[in-house]
């Protein structure tokens, strides 16, 4: 409930509380017992402009909020927080990566446009496995929504660039390919 008071959003709407959760909750839905290190990451403006040519929308802020779930030693997954414009107000996905680098889930962790405008949880549900290619885009492997296509817009630009930025920060860390 404190996160709706932070934002200014009305106590109580159930139609947005259900499909808002906390990055807590996100994480631990997506790895049940892993251990989670957050980080913030700066990026170099060489970094920004290869994420931008990858994803084809440039990123947000150089700064990058990402966190890695670890199990057994190993890390399982890694996510990343993109706070953008939606129509005119800001919404922050948690983009949520999988091992293999691929969309596990995409959680909205706040979200400042009129709740309408959030698309149906079964929606976020095509985003599952989808890798950084020309699939993953609206209208391709993501389908539109109804009443919501900026979000959808919104939310298919920010897998693309969690994507890329992933593969860029294993790269600058030795664990990624060479383009």
């Amino acid at each position: 409930m404190a996160l709706f008071l932070v934002l200014g959003l009305p106590i109580g709407d159930p139609s947005l509380e259900a499909r808002v959760i906390t990055r807590e909750e996100a994480l631990s839905m997506s790895f049940p017992g892993a251990t989670f290190e957050s980080s913030i990451i700066f990026l170099t403006k060489e970094e920004e402009q290869e994420i931008a040519k990858q994803s084809g929308s440039p990123a947000p802020s150089a700064m990058v909020a990402r966190y890695l779930a670890r199990a057994g030693g190993k890390i399982v997954g890694r996510a990343y927080l993109d706070t953008h414009i939606v129509r005119t107000k800001k919404e922050s996905l948690l983009v949520i990566l999988d091992a293999d680098g691929k969309v596990k889930r995409i959680e909205t962790v706040a979200f400042l446009e009129p709740p309408e405008y959030i698309p149906p949880d079964r929606w976020y549900q095509q985003f599952q496995g989808q890798a950084l290619d020309d699939g993953l885009r609206l209208g391709r492997d993501i389908h539109p929504v109804t009443g919501a296509t900026l979000t959808a817009r919104a939310t298919t630009d920010a897998a693309r660039r969690a994507l890329a930025t992933d593969q860029i920060l294993l790269r600058r860390e030795g664990r990624g390919k060479k383009p």
